[in-house]
């Protein structure tokens, strides 16, 4: 079993796999390069799955990851904490965005509460995996102890096994925290060592104030992280939180298990930077479902080497926009397996 500190790099997707898939692209009925990106996924979906033709993609799991952020009480929010657990029985009730679009495209939904400042064990349909209740004020003090990370990250890795077992074929990973976009923009700032004025949106809407107090916050927890922001972990404890170390190591295993993930907007993709950190060589397993209007998540998207699906002014979170990407991801498999080649059709 794969611990979260051995920063063993991962197999990659099948390079012979990859290889045929692309052979059977070009040899497709269709003109050259006529299906676009959609004949890049294919090809991307053939790799990871070790198989040419690729297999369809039909069953596919999205992971909820609910915690707080203590910083939300310095001005960084437009919503205060009270929404996560509120956001948290919508997920379990069939209500929130991203339950009504899962819905639609046959994807399953698990909630896991992390770090929600609220005793939600009453609530069917929610995973307790609480760490703590609510990361601590990153620009003040570290937002976890070591043993909080440790925990964490060793939660998001038993989920993603979990996952596994249950035969995902498309791993997703959601999130659920008011206040998380300050911690995911300074882990974009600190992986590529760029300053907060750099890296920090509006989130879910704060005006140019709300906004200026954010880069004053992620550039004040930059700058107490200092070099502890190279190596991975460290890095959770200082600047991340309970949920957000736990996607990484969702994300970080997944990788290591072989199971493609479909990236959605600014706190996956932090998450899987980090990823990247833990599990050297996991971005070849991530795919991108969407740009979100965080600049951080472009950034992040450029570092890891990624283009995204979709690109719909998206900035909802919650696994949404992986989501609604699925529906591209399952065609990309069916066009390459099942298009006719042109040495059949002549």
């Amino acid at each position: 079993m794969s611990t979260q500190t051995d920063r063993t790099p991962v197999t990659p997707p099948s390079e012979d796999a990859r290889r045929a898939a692309a052979e059977r692209l070009a040899a497709l009925a269709t003109p050259a390069g006529a299906l676009g990106r959609l004949g890049e996924l294919g090809v991307w979906v053939a790799a990871a799955q070790g198989v040419c033709p690729p297999e369809p993609v039909e069953r596919v799991r999205a992971v909820v990851f609910a915690g707080d952020h203590d910083v939300v009480d310095h001005g960084v929010s437009a919503y205060p904490k009270a929404v996560t657990p509120a956001m948290v029985r919508q997920f379990v009730s069939g209500g929130a965005g991203v339950s009504v679009l899962a819905a639609q495209h046959g994807v399953t939904v698990r909630v896991l509460d992390l770090g929600v400042d609220a005793d939600l064990t009453y609530l069917p349909g929610v995973t307790d995996h609480k760490v703590n209740r609510g990361a601590r004020a990153i620009h003040l003090e570290d937002a976890l102890t070591a043993d909080e990370t440790r925990r964490a990250l060793e939660a998001g890795a038993l989920v993603a096994r979990e996952e596994h077992a249950a035969g995902a074929q498309l791993l997703i990973s959601g999130d659920m925290g008011i206040g998380n976009t300050t911690p995911t923009a300074a882990l974009v700032g600190a992986l590529l060592g760029l300053p907060a004025e750099d890296v920090v949106g509006t989130g879910t809407g704060v005006d140019a104030e709300g906004r200026a107090r954010k880069v004053a916050v992620v550039q004040q927890a930059l700058d107490r992280a200092g070099d502890r922001v190279d190596d991975p972990v460290e890095l959770l404890t200082a600047l991340g939180s309970a949920d957000l170390a736990a996607t990484a190591g969702y994300l970080a295993e997944a990788a290591r298990l072989g199971v493609p993930v479909l990236l959605d907007g600014l706190i996956s993709v932090a998450c899987a930077l980090v990823a990247d950190r833990l599990a050297p060589g996991a971005a070849a397993w991530f795919a991108a479902g969407h740009r979100s209007t965080e600049p951080a998540q472009s950034l992040a998207l450029s570092k890891l080497g990624l283009e995204p699906l979709l690109d719909l002014g998206l900035r909802l979170g919650e696994g949404s926009g992986a989501v609604a990407a699925v529906p591209l991801v399952r065609s990309a498999a069916l066009l390459l397996r099942d298009v006719s080649l042109l040495a059949d059709v002549l």
